[in-house]
Formats: structure tokens, sequence, C-alpha cells
């Protein structure tokens, strides 16, 4: 990867899978989606990945296994959906709810990645 380190780092941490899944709402929160991923729920390109840091790339498809989306954890009335519906999916990312599905349209750029860090600040830190 070329550019800014503090970049690269950000982007590869908001392209680990466990962490779009959390942003595509289909988890409360990223430890939800870390475990999500850990119980085999996930396929990517229709394979499934049970590893929450793999690194998924522009125009993967993401989807929750067909068993698994009709369970009472996405979809009844205090269910994850439920829980997530006012959350914004990022624009390098597209959500498809309803069938739980998502794709990585692009990777995302700094700008896109709300987190307060100063990444800059972490880079210094290890490289002493």
């Amino acid at each position: 990867m070329s550019g800014m380190t503090g970049e690269n780092l950000m982007r590869m941490l908001e392209l680990r899978l466990d962490n779009v899944i959390f942003r595509l709402g289909f988890a409360r929160t990223r430890r939800e989606a870390r475990q999500i991923v850990d119980h085999k729920h996930v396929l990517v390109n229709g394979k499934c990945v049970n590893i929450p840091s793999y690194q998924v790339k522009a125009g993967d498809k993401i989807e929750i296994k067909e068993k698994k989306r009709s369970s009472a954890r996405y979809k009844a009335d205090n269910g994850i959906l439920a829980a997530t519906a006012g959350r914004t999916v990022p624009e390098w990312l597209e959500a498809d709810t309803e069938n739980l599905t998502g794709t990585v349209k692009e990777a995302p750029a700094r700008s896109a990645i709300d987190v307060p860090v100063n990444e800059m600040l972490i880079v210094e830190l290890y490289s002493k």
C-alpha cells in the first residue's frame, strides 16, 4: 500500500470484516460483530469466513447466511436490525438490510472514516 502510514492503518482497520459487519448495521457493537463472524454466520463472496480480521476489498459481497437471516437475533422487535435502524451506513458501503447483504463499493478515504483519533500519534508511538 502506498501513501501515508496513518491513513493506511485506518483504512486497514476499517476494512476488517468485523468492522464492516458493524458498519453495515448487522451488529449493535464491534464486539457483537466479531462474535457473529466467529460463529460462522457470514459469507464473503459466497464463502464462509470466520476470521474477524479478514480484510475485505472493493467489490466484495458480504452477507449473513440464509439459515441465520430469519433468526430472532436479527429480525425480532428487539433484534439487531431494530437496534441499528437509525445508524448511517458509510458511503463506501452499500447495505441491503432486508436481505442482510452488503457490498464494499470502494476502499474508504480517510475523510470517510469518522473515528475521532489522531492516527499519526499511533504511528509515532510504534515507530520508536
